[in-house]
């Protein structure tokens, strides 16, 4: 009699928990759906237009000069000489190819969204090409710009943040709720499946694809925690904690003797925040009042000490103690991401970073996300975004549709969340408790989600 009472007792824990995640991915789907397919949307657009954006950018980028460049100082000269008013110098980017503009790179509050622009310099005629805003270690241009900040904010400054963490927060619960189920069906999910009806096959076609992308779901929404406002920061944390760190260079000259680690991964979106900080910074003018001509030697100094990719950024040193800053910003495969530090006023090295040298994790960190951006594999990866991306949006729309067909009538009920609790067991009620807690504590955007959601059955468990 024990036997039978503990076998129904094991059943009856086994179909709360099947309930709660039943009720748990529904309410994922519906409330966090439209984030998702919005975060999905604008990704697989930010993926698949940079040959668009080369082509309609082309006359900037490009030119038909053939000859020998001139010095960097006299391609930053005719920069300078366009602009209409005194902007801070803060990087150049020489033309990596024969054919190619090289990029002056200048704050300016005026730039929407970046905060700064680039001047395109013909490095053979030193005609200037162009004069656009710029942004990120990709060197995105406007159209591209416009939709990285849509995916990543929604165009509506910091606030808008919050939609993509929620989307990233949830989406890798998501995708293992819908595992469990899809397991937790087993005979039942083949045995509904030979059946024709509509929702079947709707349901069918979201099991499939949502199985086929379960990898690609993880990982986006991993690597795009990353970038979030408060599990970003806490992530940053973490990884400070344990080490997993990417080394680069220190540019202090006082302390340059050894490398110094930080987190340096995501500089698309991170490289123009601390602009104004920098623009208030004014260089003192006995030892930059000629800055423009040392770059050429900034440069030969670098590339003596390894700097061999046709892509790298130089950026001045704004004090007296700090170094020039050297790097490699090719992110494709091959990655080619090395930097060094070079005092100008010796033009020796004095510190660098080595990519051949970086910790595994920090090596797997610096593909995934450029992975996640559809760099690490050029055209492949961003077909395979592409497919990606879409198929997320085809299963959200699906699983919309199997919601609609099925939707409560009038009058009728539904089991609510807070029902399937009731019926777990106490040490059941105590795991989901603690790692609720700790999930919402390292994903506050989640947690404060979830009590939404609590809010929400609750209201319609007391009306049912």
């Amino acid at each position: 009699m024990s036997t039978k009472s503990n076998n129904k007792a094991s059943e009856s824990s086994s179909n709360a928990i099947l309930l709660l995640m039943t009720r748990l991915h529904f309410y994922i789907g519906l409330f966090i759906g439209p984030f998702i397919f919005v975060a999905a949307l604008t990704g697989t657009l930010y993926v698949i237009t940079p040959q668009l954006e080369n082509a309609i950018y082309k006359d900037v980028l490009t030119t038909q000069s053939v000859g020998e460049n001139q010095p960097l100082s006299n391609q930053i000269a005719a920069a300078k000489s366009q602009l209409t008013s005194d902007l801070t110098l803060f990087a150049v980017r020489p033309a990596p190819e024969q054919g190619d503009t090289t990029r002056v790179m200048f704050l300016d509050q005026d730039a929407q969204l970046t905060g700064a622009r680039a001047i395109f310099v013909d490095p053979v005629t030193l005609d200037v090409k162009g004069n656009l805003p710029v942004y990120g270690t990709s060197g995105v241009l406007p159209l591209r710009t416009t939709i990285d900040f849509m995916h990543r904010q929604l165009l509506l400054g910091e606030v808008g943040r919050y939609y993509s963490e929620l989307a990233a927060s949830w989406l890798w619960i998501a995708a293992l709720g819908g595992l469990f189920l899809w397991y937790k069906g087993g005979k039942k999910n083949k045995a509904e499946f030979a059946n024709k009806t509509e929702h079947l096959r709707k349901r069918r076609r979201h099991y499939q694809v949502g199985l086929c992308l379960f990898v690609g779901l993880i990982f986006v929404s991993i690597t795009g925690l990353t970038w979030s406002k408060w599990a970003g920061s806490n992530i940053g944390t973490l990884r400070s904690n344990i080490g997993w760190v990417t080394p680069s260079v220190d540019r202090n000259l006082h302390t340059a003797s050894h490398n110094t680690m930080v987190s340096a991964e995501h500089a698309d979106h991170l490289d123009h925040a601390n602009h104004h900080d920098m623009a208030a910074m004014k260089p003192p003018a006995e030892k930059f009042e000629n800055i423009d001509l040392l770059f050429d030697g900034v440069v030969k100094a670098a590339r003596d000490a390894g700097i061999d990719a046709n892509k790298i950024e130089i950026k001045p040193s704004t004090t007296n103690d700090k170094a020039w800053f050297v790097r490699e910003i090719d992110r494709s495969w091959p990655t080619q991401v090395d930097s060094v530090a070079v005092d100008a006023s010796t033009m020796t090295v004095t510190s660098r970073a080595d990519f051949a040298t970086f910790p595994l994790v920090a090596k797997l960190i610096r593909w995934g996300i450029d992975a996640h951006m559809g760099i690490l594999f050029g055209v492949v990866n961003q077909i395979i975004l592409t497919a990606f991306g879409l198929s997320l949006c085809f299963m959200i729309i699906w699983g919309y549709r199997m919601w609609w067909i099925r939707r409560p009538q009038a009058g009728s009920t539904s089991k609510p969340l807070l029902q399937a609790w009731g019926r777990l067991s106490g040490i059941q009620k105590t795991i989901i408790l603690l790692i609720a807690a700790a999930l919402s504590i390292s994903l506050p955007v989640m947690g404060v989600s979830l009590i939404v959601f609590l809010l929400i059955d609750a209201y319609r468990w007391k009306r049912q």
